[in-house]
């Protein structure tokens, strides 16, 4: 699926669910890896995520548009277009969108990767694990503000 077929997709699911059109762009953006789609509120463009639409097919990908036609609509309306609103929750509820997308396959792999790096405070000696390599000199202990050293694992022998 490309642009073209996602705007008149889009276009399609405004005027049959809100019946209002849907008069600006949805694009397709290939970084959207933790959210499943954006309203942006200074150009009312929407874009989604095309990895939403590969791993769980059209019909999360529908709620997922319906979801940002919610914000879509109910910004151009002056009415509360923000997750917290009542008038958000009650149109997408009626429209049948979804609150929240599924999370990607491929993040759950990265979530299980084992540390990699431990950083260890050199005047009370806490140790905070990481996934990713930093710059000690940047951080400082939560509890002393001691200085901190970076060390790092071996990854074959974790559990």
């Amino acid at each position: 699926m490309n642009d073209e077929t996602l705007q008149q997709w889009v276009e399609q699911l405004s005027l049959a669910f809100f019946g209002r059109p849907f008069l600006h762009r949805a694009t397709f953006n290939g970084r959207l890896k933790a959210t499943g789609g954006r309203y942006f509120t200074k150009s009312h463009n929407i874009e989604i995520s095309p990895h939403q639409l590969a791993a769980f097919g059209r019909e999360e990908t529908e709620k997922i548009i319906k979801h940002e036609l919610c914000h879509y609509h109910l910004h151009l309306l002056k009415r509360g277009y923000r997750h917290r609103d009542a008038d958000f929750k009650t149109l997408l509820a009626r429209v049948g969108g979804s609150r929240y997308c599924q999370a990607l396959p491929d993040r759950e792999q990265r979530r299980a990767q084992p540390y990699r790096y431990k950083l260890v405070c050199g005047k009370c000696g806490t140790e905070y694990l990481r996934k990713r390599k930093l710059d000690p000199a940047k951080y400082a202990c939560g509890k002393c503000r001691g200085k901190l050293s970076l060390h790092v694992l071996d990854i074959k022998n974790q559990t």
